[in-house]
């Protein structure tokens, strides 16, 4: 998908992403970092308790990947 063919609206945050598809934050961080997904420069909004709001992902995007996505399980801890 190429920048152009997004809409503003199309642009979210990564807790707003999260909620919209199930697919948790890291997973969309990672999927970033791979290539996977395209990241943008956010408008570095305050939550309110000193952090900000950095990088927003195309939700479009986001959505394409949910529909295959499948949660691992992890492994349980050994008991002692």
């Amino acid at each position: 998908m190429r920048p152009s063919e997004l809409y503003a609206e199309d642009l979210v945050f990564e807790h707003e992403a999260s909620e919209a598809t199930g697919v948790p934050g890291p997973v969309i961080r990672q999927w970033a970092r791979r290539g996977k997904i395209q990241k943008f420069a956010g408008e570095g909004r305050l939550t309110g308790n000193g952090h900000e709001y950095k990088t927003m992902y195309a939700l479009p995007e986001i959505q394409e990947r949910a529909r295959t996505y499948r949660p691992m399980p992890q492994r349980s801890p050994k008991a002692a």
